[in-house]
């Protein structure tokens, strides 16, 4: 059944992301608020689906931990399903990404066109500062800045450092930080096909106000998710 299932989701999976790129490119011409609309389908109708065809349900906590002005919301990574849920849950989300997904041909057009925020890892410094000029011109707009910190998917069962990219946002942009914790990767395995029924929590965690150092913001950064992750990955089969 979990096989079935999880072929079924990867179908709608392909199809729903191919069918929303259409009208996303459809809207190329049109003033940029009206690009957004596409995204904000894709992501909202990809979690209506989930629970339907995967068993799968979706729970938010702490949205009263999030502030309604621009902040820095950073996210644990175990899973591709969190690359899906914040077009449709925030308004008008700037997500960091990598610079890859801008330059595919035509997709791409539609990624510039909502002007996410391209990072290159292999790039360096100049990466940092493009990064940074980037998010500054997100934040005029009143956008929240997505970043996923430790820089690509970590499977639940391990631990990845984070990388400098979110404090010199949080340095740079003066901005307090959002920690959101997750239990994807227990039901969406980084790099498996098999979804896996059961709970993902998404929570947003209390805000980290501006003004640490880089050693006391990435400790807290740390503690905080991580031990919000342990409780959410034991909560997920009961």
């Amino acid at each position: 059944m979990i096989f079935i299932r999880s072929f079924l989701f990867f179908i709608f999976f392909y199809v729903w992301a191919a069918l929303w790129s259409i009208i996303g490119m459809l809207t190329l011409p049109l003033p940029r608020k009206r690009s957004l609309f596409p995204q904000e389908q894709w992501s909202r109708g990809m979690q209506k689906a989930l629970p339907i065809i995967t068993g799968i349900k979706v729970v938010y906590k702490g949205m009263e931990n999030l502030p309604e002005e621009p902040v820095i919301v950073a996210c644990k990574h175990q899973s591709a399903w969190e690359t899906t849920v914040f077009q449709g849950l925030l308004k008008d989300p700037a997500i960091v990404l990598k610079t890859g997904l801008r330059d595919i041909p035509v997709f791409g057009w539609y990624v510039r066109k909502l002007k996410m925020i391209g990072v290159d890892r292999n790039a360096g410094s100049k990466a940092l500062r493009r990064m940074l000029k980037e998010a500054k011109a997100a934040v005029t707009y009143n956008r929240k800045i997505v970043i996923f910190p430790e820089g690509t998917r970590v499977s639940a069962e391990h631990d990845a450092e984070f990388q400098a990219g979110v404090y010199a946002l949080y340095r740079q942009l003066k901005l307090p930080v959002v920690p959101v914790a997750l239990n994807s990767g227990l039901l969406w395995p980084r790099n498996s096909f098999l979804k896996r029924p059961g709970t993902i929590y998404l929570e947003f965690l209390p805000v980290i106000e501006n003004g640490l150092s880089r050693e006391e913001f990435m400790k807290r950064l740390g503690n905080d998710i991580d031990t919000a992750t342990e409780k959410l990955e034991a909560m997920t089969f009961k």
